[in-house]
């Protein structure tokens, strides 16, 4: 079954994430936003909700013979008989909910694009900060239409490196990178890899993920010049953790990890 080439999806996919993202934005820091529990013991609300279903709803009509795996509502084959597109879109609508959920604007909407299993379109949105990022294999990578390249940042000492939590690491983890010259911050998720992608920060570091969480950042990642794998170096989206740099610290940061034992821990 042919398929449409990934570049005229762009357009469509940006305009559906921003849509999903203004959903997200008139739920943000309401006073009456209720929060229940999954039970994976994440938080969950009507913003995480209702955007995933505008997204869904949205490629089911425009792309039958697409599949579709969502964090909220798992996931579904094409509604054809024969599913053969081979494309799937992975959907996270509001990645950094506990973030949401305290009023801290670095929550992002993301959607991915997998031809045959291979990422190939990602989309990053952060509506409370005002920015979109944006790829497609080959085509470069942009942020607010605006080509963006990761810095070029050669070693660890003076790099700036991101976090998702404190939890997991061992108890010089840390101290370690600092020792190095690493500077650390937190308030990672996909805020994290965004300012990766930009020049603004040289490595991101995610203990523990799901597929929805990192889907789109290879893609943009690499088309800005950098490099996202696992932390054991494989180049792949679901092996439970990652990390996102420049990549031209990217081995040296993997070592030194190794060397004080990979973090494992809490997303937020």
């Amino acid at each position: 079954m042919s398929r449409r080439p990934i570049a005229d999806l762009l357009p469509w996919a940006r305009n559906l994430v921003a849509e999903a993202g203004a959903f997200t934005q008139s739920h943000f820091r309401s006073a009456d936003l209720a929060v229940d529990t999954k039970g994976d013991g994440t938080p969950v609300t009507i913003a995480d909700q209702g955007a995933e279903r505008l997204v869904r709803d949205a490629i089911t009509a425009e792309f039958p013979d697409d599949a579709i795996i969502g964090e909220e509502f798992g996931e579904t084959i094409a509604d054809t008989p024969s599913a053969a597109s081979g494309r799937q879109w992975i959907i996270d609508p509001i990645d950094g909910t506990k973030a949401f959920t305290k009023g801290v604007p670095l929550y992002s909407n993301l959607l991915a694009v997998l031809d045959d299993g291979v990422p190939v379109l990602g989309i990053i949105n952060l509506p409370a900060v005002g920015e979109m990022l944006w790829a497609t294999v080959g085509g470069g990578a942009f942020c607010n239409g605006e080509p963006c390249r990761v810095s070029t940042q050669a070693t660890l000492d003076g790099s700036f490196a991101m976090a998702s939590g404190l939890t997991g690491w061992a108890p010089d983890g840390m101290h370690r990178l600092r020792e190095q010259g690493v500077i650390m911050r937190t308030w990672g998720d996909a805020y994290g890899y965004a300012m990766v992608a930009t020049g603004r920060a040289e490595a991101m570091i995610d203990p523990i993920v799901s597929i929805w969480d990192v889907a789109p950042i290879g893609v943009v990642l690499s088309e800005a010049g950098g490099r996202f794998t696992c932390l054991d170096g494989i180049d792949r989206i679901d092996g439970g953790n990652g990390a996102g740099t420049n990549g031209l610290i990217h081995n040296a940061l993997l070592a030194e990890l190794r060397a004080q034992g990979t973090p494992h821990g809490d997303s937020l």
